[in-house]
């Protein structure tokens, strides 16, 4: 499957962006569907996964209560919407499939997920 992240831009802290990832190849419905992202000099981080169904949903403490993923299936996509912009939310955000059968749970880990879209640009200034 091929991923196309979009939606990064530069937005001032206590903004908002909503990011997408389109996917085209396999069947869609098929991979759990995660995003993270990676700060300059720092390792990619996990920040948010939503099940095939989109179901069940996952986050990680930094981003809880701020962000919110979701998916449409019958347009190959999955959001972040992200509110309440921090600076240290700045960083490349990445979208990942992990294929995976029904019902499988959740993960984190980043060499968990089998492919990766090009990554988007999001910078909050203070």
């Amino acid at each position: 499957v091929q991923l196309q992240a979009s939606g990064g831009g530069l937005v001032q802290a206590g903004g908002s962006l909503r990011l997408s990832c389109v996917a085209s190849g396999r069947t869609f419905s098929v991979y759990n569907m995660g995003w993270f992202r990676q700060a300059p000099g720092k390792e990619r981080e996990f920040v948010a996964a939503i099940t095939r169904s989109g179901g069940y949903t996952y986050y990680s403490d930094s981003v809880k209560g701020r962000f919110t993923i979701s998916r449409d299936n019958a347009k190959n996509t999955v959001y972040l919407q992200m509110n309440s912009l921090k600076p240290e939310d700045t960083a490349v955000y990445y979208c990942g499939a992990d294929y995976v059968g029904f019902g499988a749970a959740l993960r984190v880990g980043v060499g968990e997920y089998d492919y990766w879209g090009q990554g988007t640009q999001v910078t909050v200034s203070s």
